[in-house]
């Protein structure tokens, strides 16, 4: 796992070069833009119970079927194991925000996760569409203006819904 900074130097390491003006100035941005990417991650993660009951409730309203005798989240166990990983996938795209880099979600997270969905006969298309529905929920939260750190974050809020497309991508 490597955040943004131990990336760039990696990378520059690797080919014996030293930083670019480009890369130090992508640095540069994200110290300077770090507190909105504190105010991002805090907002995810204080209301991180809201964001996966808010969407799973919106997933299963929409796939009805998922719930009912014979779905995959039907008996209290499935639909704790269901919560559990939607909340496992928000945790890993809070880290990602953190370290600027998605490393952390695709190597701790993501990788091999569909194959296990599949090998469990869990539907990816939904587990996709709930991954989404998290990413509005996080996207609205981070992205409302009162009480945080001002300026634009829209490219920050590019950056965390890419994480979540990561990993609905992954799951699909």
């Amino acid at each position: 796992m490597f955040d943004a900074f131990t990336r760039v130097v990696s990378q520059a390491d690797s080919r014996g070069e030293f930083l670019s003006m480009e890369q130090l100035d992508a640095l540069s941005a994200m110290v300077s833009d770090g507190s909105k990417r504190l105010d991002t991650v805090n907002r995810i993660t204080s209301n991180a119970s809201s964001i996966v009951t808010d969407a799973a409730r919106a997933l299963f309203a929409e796939q009805p079927q998922l719930v009912q005798p014979g779905g995959n989240a039907y008996t209290n166990r499935r639909m704790a194991a269901c919560l559990r990983d939607m909340e496992i996938i928000l945790r890993y795209v809070s880290y990602a925000a953190l370290a600027g880099d998605a490393s952390v979600l695709e190597d701790r997270c993501l990788n091999g996760l569909r194959e296990t969905y599949q090998a469990l006969g869990v539907p990816g298309a939904s587990v996709a569409a709930g991954v989404q529905k998290m990413k509005d929920a996080a996207i609205a939260l981070a992205n409302d203006p009162s009480g945080i750190t001002q300026g634009d974050c829209s490219q920050l809020m590019s950056e965390v819904a890419s994480y979540f497309d990561r990993a609905a991508a992954a799951v699909a």
